[in-house]
């Protein structure tokens, strides 16, 4: 009688058990910290200056530069409100803005902005 098929799975199985019991400490005290810091008080300011400059350094010193961060995805709310305005969303990694449809407030990256300061800053009309 053949037994690899059982020891295949035997062995799959350890592998994930031994993965999950890595892992499982990593998880647990991620959670703990962002369930700490929803509860705990934030502070008014930072606790020093030399904080700053040091975390706006470590993306250059690992290679990545990273573009400047925009305000991600809005909420709906913020999305019906910009439409309401006559605002277009600006997708900041493409170049590309959008007066409504699918990818209006939709992007990773982007903000809302009229469509003349999104012409005057170089951004072009969605094609679609």
């Amino acid at each position: 009688m053949n037994y690899a098929p059982r020891k295949l799975s035997f062995w799959m199985l350890a592998f994930c058990l031994m993965l999950t019991v890595a892992i499982s400490p990593a998880l647990a005290t991620a959670q703990a910290s962002s369930s700490g810091a929803s509860s705990a008080a934030k502070p008014a300011a930072p606790a020093s200056s030399s904080a700053t400059p040091a975390a706006s350094a470590a993306p250059a010193a690992s290679g990545n530069v990273a573009a400047p961060k925009t305000t991600g995805k809005p909420s709906s709310s913020e999305i019906a409100a910009a439409k309401a305005s006559g605002k277009v969303w600006v997708n900041t990694e493409s170049g590309v803005y959008h007066k409504n449809g699918r990818w209006y407030g939709k992007t990773k990256n982007g903000k809302f902005m009229t469509e003349a300061e999104a012409k005057a800053a170089g951004y072009k009309e969605a094609q679609r």
